[in-house]
């Protein structure tokens, strides 16, 4: 049986992933995860078919930034598959204290390479980065998947960083590698940091969301958002089909402006609450939090032209994460979110 190997499994995009392989696969799924921050088992636990699919899950704890030694790697066994997908992500906390994310997501992926050049079975290895990397995308312009790096982040810099390294592996020790660049990710089970959960909970409790904008007060950010699902599809799609050193743009169905997307949240949560109302406020998030970015965007003809598409629209997938969110909320209220987050 096929087995694959998920870094961050307890994580918001590792336990989607691991979703996605236990319901389109009949693959066995083994969990490296040390459970910080923002990570629970819950997740996992938490999908509609885990008493169906559990049995084919086996959960090891690590921290990355120590080797995997040989005890732990004879305990994880054969590996097909490799989705490092372990990372510190939070822009504001890789501004706060950035050598933590250097051990994080640089010296993390190095151990996880070196760990993957020991794996005589394994097929690829699929590192797991950020549109981020390519820093700022003035109007019109999307970055394909060799563009050069413009890291406006610490923590832009470390994904960079082990993205490098990983092409280092590929092109030194022939490691399988496969590279991806994900986008604003987003689905059931996200941290109420995040901005689609953070959107939800304040239409209930009418606390003002602050909207990340420009210097002006006009216009707001835009991302390319995408279902977590979506994402966990691409990366099987790619298992069968993505070629060895190259590298994958995921990207989202269209450009939303992070104004937009407040108001079809409000929306979407006056069908089930029809009382609740958003109140919001464009800030200038750039002079004041140096490090986030008005505009982001992927160019994804790469992958689309290779025959992948997604199954459902954007609009499709918010409102059932809206609706879910409402009927699962304690997802909504693990712990007090940050007064201003980045979109």
């Amino acid at each position: 049986m096929t087995r694959v190997l998920i870094t961050g499994l307890s994580g918001f995009v590792g336990h989607h992933v691991a979703e996605g392989v236990l319901k389109n696969t009949d693959w066995e799924v083994i969990g490296l995860d040390r459970y910080h921050h923002s990570g629970t088992m819950s997740r996992i636990m938490d999908i509609d078919t885990w008493e169906e699919h559990k049995r084919r899950v086996r959960l090891h704890w690590h921290d990355l930034r120590s080797p995997v030694n040989p005890m732990l790697a004879r305990a994880i066994g054969r590996v097909d598959y490799l989705f490092h997908i372990a990372a510190s992500s939070h822009v504001d906390r890789s501004i706060d204290d950035p050598m933590a994310f250097v051990m994080d997501n640089v010296v993390g992926t190095c151990n996880i390479l070196n760990y993957g050049r020991t794996l005589g079975t394994l097929k690829k290895l699929f590192y797991f980065s950020t549109d981020e990397v390519f820093g700022p995308a003035p109007e019109g312009v999307a970055y394909q998947e060799w563009d050069r790096y413009n890291s406006g982040n610490p923590y832009a810099a470390t994904k960079a960083g082990g993205e490098e390294l990983a092409l280092a592996f590929h092109n030194t020790y022939k490691l399988p590698v496969v590279i991806t660049h994900g986008m604003n990710i987003f689905g059931e089970r996200q941290h109420p940091e995040k901005f689609i959960p953070l959107v939800i909970r304040r239409c209930l409790t009418g606390e003002k969301v602050f909207i990340h904008s420009n210097a002006a007060k006009t216009l707001a950010g835009s991302r390319f958002y995408i279902h977590a699902r979506n994402v966990a599809a691409a990366m099987l799609f790619l298992c069968e089909r993505g070629q060895l050193g190259d590298k994958y743009n995921i990207v989202g169905e269209k450009e939303v402006s992070n104004l937009d997307l407040a108001l079809l949240i409000e929306q979407f949560v006056q069908e089930v609450e029809p009382a609740a109302r958003l109140d919001w406020e464009l800030v200038d998030f750039h002079s004041s939090r140096p490090g986030h970015d008005l505009r982001y965007a992927l160019d994804g003809a790469k992958l689309r032209d290779m025959g992948f598409d997604f199954p459902k629209t954007f609009e499709d997938t918010l409102r059932k994460v809206v609706h879910w969110s409402l009927d699962n909320r304690k997802w909504l209220l693990m712990e007090d979110a940050a007064e201003l987050v980045r979109a």
